[in-house]
């Protein structure tokens, strides 16, 4: 009986300790006065986390695109699996991955709210930069300068990859749009109700000619972020990342990158995307 107890003990604490070494995904919340609405984020831990309290982390910010969630990047390209074995076959350091929320009020994630942009009545880039970085950075253990900080995301968050870089670069080791929509409004909804003030109000920035008209001190901060573009050679959106990438190459940016890989503006494509992603951002991390 003795030997069986010793047995169940034994078992119980491995299995803690195991626990205790798994990454994980928590879900949270920023309450925004700039929003005046309350935004969830979801937020991957990398192994080790709580058996090393001392240590701090570097930090990617992992955007959704249109129709998506916080939710989507853990729930349907498989972020958490990726990033483990990613990390576990050495190929990127450990790092916490924040997936904030931009999704609208409509239907299937679309409509009001929708977008990482400033328009009228709602503010969702200043509290991005202004109340959501701040309360992240000070809620986990992340490293919080820009050395250690990088950006990535696809489509609509590719996108908001590419603004956010470029509007304030000094924030930024790398940024990685994948996917993204870089010129043009989104021509599938203008028939579709809910999404009339988003079509209305938003302007979807031509990426290439704000880096090309930029100022040369803009410019030179722009081109201090380590760039990794990549979109699919079945991409209706493809000619934007290959304008933006001829405008970096213009202007002599010493880190830039273009990838265009077999795909379509698919799931299948993002996930087959992260694995090298979270290898090109920790190289930046100096890691």
């Amino acid at each position: 009986m003795k030997r069986i107890v010793l047995s169940l003990l034994s078992l119980l604490m491995a299995l803690s300790a195991s626990a205790g070494n798994d990454s994980r995904i928590e879900t949270g919340v920023v309450s925004s006065k700039i929003l005046g609405a309350d935004k969830k984020y979801n937020v991957y831990l990398p192994k080790d986390y709580d058996l090393h309290p001392e240590r701090s982390y570097p930090v990617l910010y992992l955007l959704h695109g249109a129709h998506g969630s916080y939710q989507t990047w853990a729930k349907s390209y498989n972020m958490k699996l990726i990033a483990d074995w990613r990390t576990d076959s050495g190929f990127c350091t450990p790092m916490i991955i924040v997936m904030p929320d931009a999704s609208g009020d409509g239907p299937d994630n679309v409509g009001r709210y929708m977008g990482y942009f400033n328009y009228p009545g709602w503010r969702y880039e200043d509290f991005f930069f202004d109340e959501f970085i701040p309360a992240i950075e000070s809620r986990y253990r992340i490293i919080g300068d820009s050395a250690h900080r990088a950006i990535a995301g696809l489509s609509m968050g590719g996108h908001g990859t590419t603004m956010f870089a470029m509007h304030r670069p000094e924030y930024w080791s790398s940024a990685c749009p994948l996917s993204a929509r870089l010129q043009g409004r989104p021509d599938g909804y203008k028939d579709r109700p809910e999404m009339g003030e988003y079509i209305d109000q938003v302007e979807y920035n031509d990426m290439p000619a704000y880096l090309r008209d930029a100022p040369a001190d803009k410019q030179k901060a722009i081109a201090a972020v380590r760039w990794y573009v990549d979109c699919g050679d079945d991409d209706y959106l493809l000619d934007g990342s290959i304008n933006l990438y001829k405008e970096m190459r213009m202007l002599g940016f010493p880190c830039a990158q273009l990838r265009v890989r077999e795909g379509t503006h698919s799931s299948e494509y993002w996930r087959t995307a992260l694995p090298e992603v979270l290898t090109f951002v920790s190289l930046g991390f100096g890691y």
